[in-house]
């Protein structure tokens, strides 16, 4: 379990239309002391998102980046082709009590944000929310044992 206020390994990713602002996230990340792995794309040429989603949420499942964050224009696009990959949990941040919430209610693993609705001072603050709330457990850790029971039962389909 990742100890909060700690140095965390973080893998990012973005489309084309993320790029500008992952770039300024993953620096900012850096200077905060975190390992950023940056998993493309590099730069604003047109790129399919499910690729970078599909990196990041691999990293993330496996256990070698502690959290992800994906950026594409809505954050939509990234958050449903994350969520294809078998333990990520991933939602789009669109505000500081929804972030919150999906970290401690929802263990989210993964944070997904849209460029074209998210400054970079606002996107500043939804990764800071995301890498420092915990997740509450308790009755939500029976959720999402459902959600990972979920995952189980349509894998082996």
């Amino acid at each position: 379990m990742v100890e909060l206020g700690f140095p965390m390994k973080i893998a990012v990713g973005s489309d084309h239309a993320g790029f500008l602002l992952k770039q300024k996230l993953s620096q900012k990340l850096a200077e905060q002391g975190h390992q950023v792995e940056d998993l493309g794309t590099t730069s604003t040429e047109s790129t399919d998102y499910p690729d970078y989603a599909a990196a990041v949420g691999r990293k993330v499942a496996s256990g070698e980046a502690d959290r992800g964050l994906l950026v594409c224009m809505s954050g939509v696009g990234m958050s449903i082709a994350a969520n294809k990959i078998h333990g990520v949990r991933s939602a789009v941040g669109v505000n500081p009590d929804e972030v919150a919430l999906t970290r401690s209610h929802n263990d989210i693993n993964v944070l997904a944000l849209g460029s074209k609705y998210t400054d970079e001072q606002s996107a500043e603050q939804l990764v800071n929310i995301f890498l420092n709330t915990p997740f509450d457990g308790g009755r939500h850790a029976r959720r999402v044992g459902k959600i990972e029971q979920l995952e189980k039962e349509e894998g082996s389909r």
